[in-house]
């Protein structure tokens, strides 16, 4: 499922309120709520890593969570399907420079011979041109927005996406390419608009209490089993002191990176 960042942090309030206290175990990408009942919300920190410094200002987990996915990117959006493409920059929410276009692609024949050979070399010839056409794009809506971009999202059909980003003009973009890869139909203009609400999104896996997260039949690992890992002698974990906070007597513990 999906959060707003604007709504995630009174979710995992009435997450709390349906199972229990909560014990969190945060890493720069991903935050773990684990409740009193053994129900688990893993949620994915959208544009990671979140700082640990966000969470001594920012009080509890939840709290940095939404301020560090609600603060203030310039992200580039690159959709491409082999219907259509879309390239984009964003200040936050708002659209600041843009285009959309699409190029006819037929679809595969089913016809046999000479015949589908021919066809299959025509809707070739389609696909690159539509292909080169979507660099074209990228090139002339994201190159020069480049140097200010925090990130870049890209959607459609991954394999579309990989051939336009193989264009050797588009390599100052690939380091930028962050998750989620967003699932799109042909990308228009309002399938633009929409992006940022997809990719501000945080995502929350629930396991609850008799539900295994991976099928194997095996609770979800609670907290305090990722926390046995890294004891309290490994200098890269850190337990912050919540106290003043609305619940002082919440535990948290803070995880390294995996290497």
């Amino acid at each position: 499922m999906t959060v707003a960042p604007e709504r995630i942090a009174g979710w995992l309030d009435r997450f709390a309120e349906r199972h229990g206290p909560l014990t969190w175990t945060v890493r720069p990408e991903a935050v773990r709520a684990l409740a009193a009942d053994g129900a688990v919300a893993d949620c994915r920190v959208p544009f990671p890593p979140l700082a640990v410094s966000q969470l001594a200002v920012g009080g509890p987990p939840a709290t940095a969570l939404a301020a560090h996915a609600q603060a203030a990117r310039r992200v580039g959006v690159l959709l491409v399907r082999l219907g259509g493409y879309a390239a984009g920059v964003f200040d936050g929410e708002r659209l600041v420079a843009s285009k959309v276009g699409a190029r006819q692609v037929h679809g595969r024949s089913a016809a046999g011979g000479w015949s589908q050979q021919r066809f299959a070399r025509r809707r070739d010839g389609q696909v690159r041109e539509a292909l080169a056409a979507a660099a074209d794009t990228a090139a002339g809506v994201l190159l020069p927005a480049v140097a200010g971009l925090d990130a870049l999202i890209v959607g459609g059909e991954r394999r579309a996406v990989g051939q336009v980003l193989d264009d050797a003009r588009l390599a100052p973009l690939r380091a930028l390419v962050t998750d989620p890869f967003l699932t799109v139909p042909d990308p228009r203009r309002r399938v633009l608009d929409d992006a940022p609400t997809a990719f501000r999104a945080i995502r929350v896996r629930v396991t609850e209490p008799d539900a295994p997260a991976d099928g194997s039949g095996r609770r979800a690992p609670a907290a305090s089993d990722l926390g046995e890992r890294h004891s309290g002698r490994d200098p890269g974990v850190q337990r912050l002191d919540l106290a003043g906070h609305r619940n002082p007597d919440q535990q948290v513990t803070v995880l390294p990176d995996e290497p």
